[in-house]
């Protein structure tokens, strides 16, 4: 199964490289002719996020709907995807940032919690406590 690194799907989204979206173009034909399904490492989606919003100034529903899209698309088969769907709920609802939620979203689902914190904004995600000092 191929492994779709930051860079590719930066490229697929953002279209702003003719050369490299056509590369990926291909690279997904040939896997999806083969049968197979890309596989996203949970760090790719981590990267991805930030990618979007400090590199290309989306804005936090623009994100989410990209994330989104990216969950549903049945070509993709996602590292923790539980966890994954559950951080991008728990972004879209808080003001805590996407990798804090991700924090969070991989301990519930590892049957752990809370998340303790020194962020305030974290902490007021469910999941997650301030550890006060």
């Amino acid at each position: 199964m191929a492994v779709l690194d930051t860079n590719l799907l930066v490229r697929y989204l953002v279209q702003d490289d003719d050369a490299q979206l056509a590369a990926v173009k291909k690279l997904i034909r040939t896997a999806l002719r083969a049968g197979e399904t890309l596989f996203v490492p949970i760090t790719v989606m981590l990267e991805l996020e930030w990618v979007l919003r400090a590199n290309f100034k989306f804005n936090k529903d623009q994100v989410t709907a990209v994330l989104s899209n990216l969950l549903a698309a049945a070509e993709l088969t996602f590292e923790s995807e539980a966890a994954t769907e559950i951080a991008l709920a728990l972004y879209k609802k808080s003001r805590a940032d996407f990798s804090d939620c991700v924090h969070i979203a991989l301990a519930h689902v590892a049957g752990h919690g809370p998340l303790w914190t020194f962020d305030v904004a974290a902490s007021k995600t469910d999941g997650a406590r301030l550890l006060g000092v």
